[in-house]
């Protein structure tokens, strides 16, 4: 999830553990070390783009990284509110918790966490939620909005913080729900359109969780579609979107290529855009793809151009976004079709 979100989910936890013990000291505490697995942000420092996109969530976002930094924190912790009736044990269970929480969400959205890092690359990526979601967000920033403001002793302090907590978990849990029934209609979808696949997925569209986006692999490419929780019928309308695995030939061998597959996890296509190829990430979606097929994907890297590649993730996410759009997304999570189907070329 976004930063801002593991704030303030992580301050409405810190109010609960300890808010009466260390009054506005525990937003703070849990707000840090909710944000604690974001450290690596700082590999950019010394890694390429590609190599990049596999540290970020990856060795801080792992089991092992939780284990071995919270009994430290604990300690230091311990150490610096000693005057208080907080045990070691307390607070490492509280920093266990509190990363724990940050590795769960983290791994339920498309671009995954390295849980199992270093001893296995697989990336955890349940696909239950987008991103940023600001309706799962909303619930512990309102929260935490008012308790930056209420008095250390104030009675209700606790039960804007539980309440926090307790919407966020509730909304997701109804994601789950969602991702459920998507799945199923997806598995629907596929036979009654008589796509063979290998393998297949769904993840929601941006900033909601009720249209969502799915993609089924075949031997040379991949069938995509949007559909809403909304709709009355399994009408989606896919396209088909060849692999085409030939462009790669020249680049084969390079480390940056190297990465871009393994991040991938195997649902990339490659395309030609002027004078360079374009290796895209199929699980990030396509701009406004819910609006008109055969639009960019989301994430794309210029092989030719390694350098260009700055804000690889996040450039394409809300490119082509207007008014016509976000009213195009609002009515496609009605349930209303808004591309008219075409031949699926195989």
């Amino acid at each position: 999830m976004d930063s801002l979100t593991h704030i303030a989910l992580g301050a409405c936890i810190g109010e609960v553990f300890a808010g009466k013990q260390l009054g506005r000291k525990a937003l703070f505490w849990g707000a840090f070390v909710q944000s604690i697995p974001d450290i690596d942000f700082m590999a950019a420092a010394w890694t390429c783009q590609a190599e990049n996109l596999l540290a970020h969530r990856g060795f801080t976002h792992s089991i092992l990284f939780a284990v071995v930094f919270a009994p430290l924190l604990a300690l230091l912790a311990e150490k610096w509110h000693r005057a208080h009736t907080i045990s070691w044990r307390k607070w490492m269970w509280f920093f266990l918790l509190q990363m724990g929480i940050h590795l769960l969400i983290d791994g339920m959205n498309v671009y995954g966490a390295g849980w199992y890092e270093p001893f296995s690359h697989v990336r955890v990526a349940w696909n239950w939620i987008y991103v940023a979601d600001p309706f799962f967000s909303i619930w512990p920033g309102i929260a935490i909005a008012v308790l930056v403001f209420l008095k250390r002793n104030h009675p209700r302090r606790k039960i804007w913080a539980r309440a926090g907590i307790i919407t966020s978990t509730v909304y997701l849990l109804y994601c789950g729900w969602n991702k459920w029934d998507t799945d199923k209609a997806a598995r629907e979808i596929f036979a009654e359109q008589g796509i063979t696949y290998s393998a297949y997925f769904t993840t929601p569209s941006p900033l909601n969780n009720w249209l969502w986006y799915m993609v089924a692999a075949t031997d040379s490419g991949y069938y995509t579609g949007y559909r809403s929780v909304f709709e009355k019928n399994n009408r989606v309308v896919l396209q088909y979107i060849p692999r085409n695995e030939a462009l790669m030939g020249p680049y084969l061998g390079r480390t940056d290529l190297y990465y871009l597959r393994r991040f991938s996890q195997g649902y990339y296509a490659l395309s030609q855009r002027g004078d360079t190829i374009l290796f895209n990430d199929l699980r990030f979606g396509e701009q406004i793809g819910w609006q008109r097929q055969g639009a960019p994907f989301v994430f794309y890297y210029y092989l030719n151009y390694p350098e260009d590649n700055r804000l690889l993730v996040q450039r394409g996410r809300f490119a082509g976004w207007d008014q016509t759009a976000f009213r195009s997304l609002l009515n496609r999570i009605r349930g209303k079709q808004l591309i008219t189907p075409g031949e699926n070329k195989k």
